[in-house]
């Protein structure tokens, strides 16, 4: 006990960074070994979403493509930690540490000295070699192929995705290079995700365990990249089976040690210490999906907890003590969220930027009047029943080709009965995710949900709860998967730094929350369900999983 007080003592008054990479920006979040957030600062990509046309050629992008420029993510996660720094009043020697989680899977193709290849002259103007963001959808055929082969070899791993590979995914985008440009799959020393590859950056390419590869972040390869702590990769032999000039990908262009989240990838080298404003020898934990970020910056470690991590997409995430195999869940990785847990993976591939492509259809500068009008509406939006699927499917169906719709429609019907009923249908697909997960055998008992979406948007959080009949807790921090980066960082800098024996310590004391909590900023809310609604909606969703049967089925 004395020991730890000493480590304490040491860094009182010292922050850990959480750097949390969205689809459009990066936020740098400085926060207390007390769970006090101190500042935090957001900087957009210069580039954002690069979907139209290829910034070095003006060539117009195929309609799937999602592309990024990886300067950006360098550039802006420079400016949001100066930023921070700055606005906290702190020194940079006082940052102990620096995690990073990311959007996944975005991932690129790079040199074997971490230059991505969009930066090598001679490739800039190919598109294959830029970064391919998550939301890239180019796949769908390889995507199939990839599903097809590995049932008809019956490869074990696949049950842990629920006998589906998401078109998001890895070894997808790989493939969709080599069938597409075949001379960038052949130029292509590492293929890496772009938060392993941030990190690589972060403790440098050259640096001393440059021989050893980029660090992988072994949640990301784990839900991603179908690796598996006690199996690998697939076989060989699966990749020869998909296509003969893939069999070496994994030994030839997938170099890089295996490390969990919250293990250290090193120390900040010189070159990313001056762009970030800060000492060199940092400690960086190795990168976690930014949705799973938010389980440990929820301060949910049990099992039976969803926690929903809602922005642009959502993930929600649960850890449990049993391993089941469930069809249509993204995928269950042992040790995936926190060690000694099975980590799943759910999700919805289109949330708040299907309520935000609705606000810009209906041409509101703002969500006011939409919440306003949808809020006074009754369940069921007066006839108009939604299918979120704007953005495919993920959980339970996992098939990006499927696209959304609205039934019902009548000329009496304004943009506040489509926008209710797109927030119902999001309710109805979380719903089904639930019945999945529970009927599969794993237990589902409380709610929490995190991210920036649950507090801007109190009619969503009391239609989902009205939905699932349960009580939803909304955790206080508005940046959850910064909050669980930078947990995650200071389980990197260890214990001799922090105090922190385990993930858990780290946890109580820097995430938890209670609706009782002495300390306002720590105090959750809850969101309880409407007897009356609750009532509606089960008719409701009845309806709703009738007509995406229907969809799904292509009728």
């Amino acid at each position: 006990m004395a020991a730890r007080s000493s480590a304490r003592s040491s860094s009182a008054g010292r922050v850990a960074l959480g750097l949390d990479f969205g689809t459009e920006s990066v936020r740098a979040l400085l926060v207390g070994l007390d769970g006090v957030e101190r500042a935090s600062a957001v900087v957009r990509y210069k580039h954002g979403q690069i979907t139209r046309t290829l910034p070095t050629s003006g060539e117009a992008l195929p309609p799937d493509f999602a592309l990024q420029d990886p300067q950006d993510w360098i550039d802006a996660s420079g400016k949001a930690v100066l930023a921070a720094v700055k606005k906290a009043s702190v020194r940079p020697e006082a940052v102990l540490s620096v995690g990073v989680d990311f959007t996944s899977c975005t991932m690129l193709p790079a040199l074997a000295d971490g230059t991505p290849l969009c930066k090598v002259p001679a490739l800039a103007k190919e598109k294959f070699a830029w970064p391919k963001l998550w939301k890239h959808h180019g796949a769908k055929e390889q995507t199939q192929r990839i599903n097809d082969v590995a049932r008809r070899r019956k490869e074990p791993w696949h049950a842990r995705y629920g006998g589906i590979v998401g078109l998001e995914w890895f070894f997808p985008k790989i493939l969709e290079t080599l069938e597409n440009a075949p001379k960038v799959y052949a130029a292509t020393e590492v293929w890496l995700e772009g938060g392993d590859w941030y990190v690589w950056q972060l403790v440098g390419a050259g640096g001393a365990k440059a021989n050893e590869g980029p660090p992988r972040s072994t949640c990301q390869a784990g839900y991603k990249a179908m690796w598996n702590a006690h199996e690998g990769y697939p076989s060989r032999a699966y990749f020869k089976a998909l296509d003969p000039r893939m069999a070496d990908v994994v030994g030839e262009k997938m170099p890089g040690r295996m490390l969990a989240p919250g293990q250290s990838a090193g120390g900040l080298c010189p070159a990313m210490a001056r762009v970030l404003g800060l000492p060199a020898g940092t400690p960086v934990s190795a990168a976690i999906i930014d949705a799973h970020a938010g389980v440990p910056g929820a301060g949910v470690a049990e099992p039976g907890t969803l926690v929903l991590v809602m922005g642009t997409s959502s993930c929600h995430m649960l850890n449990s003590r049993v391993e089941k195999l469930i069809p249509g869940v993204a995928g269950v990785v042992e040790g995936g969220i926190l060690p000694g847990y099975f980590g799943y993976e759910t999700g919805q591939a289109a949330v708040g930027d299907a309520f935000d492509w609705l606000r810009q259809l209906a041409g509101e500068k703002d969500f006011t009047t939409l919440d306003a009008k949808a809020g006074k509406l009754p369940p069921g939006a007066h006839g108009v029943l939604c299918i979120d699927w704007l953005n495919g499917c993920r959980t339970p169906l996992m098939d990006g080709t499927l696209a959304g719709a609205f039934r019902g429609l009548t000329l009496n019907h304004g943009p506040e009965h489509l926008y209710r009923a797109l927030l119902e249908a999001s309710a109805f697909g979380l719903r089904w995710i639930v019945e999945v997960l529970r009927e599969g055998g794993v237990p589902v008992k409380r709610f929490v949900a995190t991210g920036g979406l649950p507090h801007h948007n109190p009619l969503l959080m009391q239609i989902y709860a009205d939905v699932l009949g349960q009580p939803v807790v909304i955790h206080p921090s508005r940046q959850g998967p910064a909050l669980g980066a930078a947990i995650l960082g200071v389980l990197a800098a260890g214990k001799s730094v922090t105090g922190f024996a385990s993930a858990q310590a780290a946890m109580d004391a820097m995430a938890s929350a209670s609706l009782d909590h002495p300390v306002p900023a720590r105090r959750a809310r809850l969101i309880e369900p409407r007897k009356e609604a609750a009532k509606a909606y089960r008719k409701l969703y009845g309806d709703y999983r009738r007509l995406a049967g229907r969809i799904a089925a292509g009728e």
